[in-house]
């Protein structure tokens, strides 16, 4: 076992996972002969045959299996030590990809410009996307959603922004039609539907005293959008179910009234999520922290 290296043993694992000794070659960065030489010396030292080659094919033995198994895991620690010292080294640069909604994009992106003020040599690719995507496939760094929905599996910090999805209706439509003080009330009115991007349409979702239903309301209307469901609300086709933050000047102004307040209660907004099982690079590990800090700093 003597003379035998990390780089032995990495050449081992990549050409079992790659089958190809071209293919290996090729990522680790050596020649084919090379590498061929190398696994050639590992087999002498061990003093038993880990692959089985033939013109076409490279196939792990029931030996190398063995070897490998004990070895990959250490490799993963090996690699994960390393990586986390480097990334301690290196000042935070490059390009992170976020993940987010349209809506969550506009609530984010003063946070963005001011991480971006912070840290001159860092750029950021804000993707909005109407669905939930798996952001480790898709190849996201981070992603920032309704705290609600971000996956279970994912280590997830809140913006402490509250959000909340209100009722809305203007006085000229609910003139006559009188206001309703219940949600099975709703069912005797015209409801302005939202279909997602995705193409399902918005539930409403209602909650008083920890009682929470969700209203299958009915209404001719059903728009592509949740702005295009207040714009018809505006112009008194119906009750629609928006957020908050939409509709706050308008509902001030007296233009829309907010109805079933205490059906319709605040909850947590955006967080911003990433891999638990994946290091953070320096700069998806700066945008943590400056996360974390805003939040703070705008919570105060």
């Amino acid at each position: 076992m003597s003379g035998m290296s990390l780089a032995d043993l990495r050449a081992v694992s990549v050409l079992a996972r790659t089958g190809s000794f071209r293919g290996t070659a090729k990522e680790l960065e050596v020649s084919v002969s090379s590498l061929s030489h190398q696994v050639a010396n590992v087999e002498k030292r061990l003093g038993i045959r880990l692959f089985n080659r033939t013109t076409r094919s490279v196939s792990v033995t029931e030996a190398g299996e063995a070897l490998l198994e004990r070895v990959r895991p250490a490799l993963s620690e090996i690699d994960a030590a390393l990586e986390a010292v480097d990334r301690l080294r290196v000042t935070p640069s490059g390009t992170i990809r976020l993940n987010t909604s349209e809506g969550g994009a506009e609530r984010v992106l003063p946070l963005v410009l001011d991480f971006l003020r912070s840290y001159p040599d860092i750029r950021v690719d804000l993707v909005t996307d109407g669905r939930l995507v798996d952001i480790v496939a898709e190849g996201f760094d981070a992603g920032l959603r309704l705290h609600e929905i971000v996956p279970k599996d994912m280590i997830s910090v809140p913006l402490g922004q509250i959000e909340s999805f209100v009722l809305v209706a203007s006085p000229d439509y609910l003139q006559g039609k009188g206001i309703p003080t219940s949600p099975g009330d709703l069912l005797q009115h015209e409801c302005i539907r939202a279909r997602l991007p995705n193409g399902t349409l918005v539930t409403w979702e209602l909650e008083k005293n920890g009682e929470a239903i969700a209203v299958d309301v009915k209404g001719r209307l059903i728009a592509g959008s949740t702005e295009l469901s207040l714009q018809a609300a505006r112009q008194h086709a119906g009750i629609a179910y928006v957020s908050l933050r939409s509709v706050r000047d308008d509902i001030d102004r007296g233009d829309l009234v907010q109805l079933l307040p205490d059906w319709t209660p605040p909850y947590p907004g955006i967080a911003l999520f990433y891999p638990s099982r994946r290091l953070p690079s320096a700069a998806l590990r700066a945008f943590i922290d400056h996360t974390i800090a805003w939040r703070k700093q705008h919570q105060e």
